[in-house]
């Protein structure tokens, strides 16, 4: 799999540096969104269902954006904003669920269970912040996280978790059709497939968020506590 997403990547690259030029051209698509009066850490799916290679659907993969998104959440917590998790609801009644999820199964994995749907204690939600259970690929689809982050005055979404294919470009996309400034954080975000992930982050970017940094989103954050 390594190598094979290597190769994809590069004939990735060669397309990629074609299309932007392209764009650039045209001077479409360069604009950015730009960072917000107050933001949000959401969490998208770092559930063990997703992170834990125990799991049918889990990924080694995301051991970084992990790592990372846990560094995001310090820094967000330390300037008092807010942190969102969401997950996929369990329901050990019903195996099948309405979309790809943690319940995804093979013989000689794990089964799913009620772990698979629990954050990742890497990146532990403290006891007042917020758990979303969603039943769509996006984490505004079917929940109350608009409502939430008008409460909190959030004008900034800082989306982080997996996977960037499906529920990180469906969140941005939404996020953006709701007027909020979507952020994708790089290096906090992840896929199973790495020509996947390449893609997403830069045909998303064109469109329908910004991609930043995790230097530049903690600069941001951390000038928060100066506001």
């Amino acid at each position: 799999m390594e190598q094979l997403d290597s190769i994809a990547e590069q004939q990735l690259a060669g397309a990629f540096q074609s299309i932007d030029d392209y764009y650039r051209e045209r001077g479409i698509f360069q604009d950015r969104f730009g960072f917000g009066k107050r933001a949000a850490v959401i969490v998208v799916d770092f559930a063990y269902g997703w992170t834990d290679d125990s799991y049918a659907a889990g990924s080694k993969r995301l051991d970084a954006p992990v790592e990372n998104t846990r560094r995001l959440i310090v820094a967000a917590r330390t300037v008092g904003l807010p942190v969102v998790y969401t997950t996929s609801p369990y329901r050990p009644a019903s195996p099948d669920q309405p979309f790809k999820s943690a319940a995804d199964v093979s013989p000689q994995f794990r089964p799913w269970d009620a772990r698979a749907c629990m954050i990742d204690d890497r990146i532990k939600p403290q006891a007042d912040e917020l758990i979303l259970e969603k039943e769509s690929a996006s984490a505004f689809s079917g929940t109350h996280l608009t409502g939430f982050l008008i409460s909190q005055g959030v004008d900034t979404v800082l989306i982080t978790g997996c996977s960037t294919s499906a529920c990180i470009r469906a969140t941005a996309t939404d996020a953006k059709s709701l007027r909020y400034h979507p952020i994708i954080v790089r290096e906090c975000v992840g896929d199973r497939v790495a020509a996947a992930h390449v893609f997403t982050l830069f045909d998303i970017q064109a469109r329908f968020a910004d991609v930043v940094s995790l230097a530049e989103t903690l600069s941001y954050v951390e000038s928060s506590s100066r506001d």
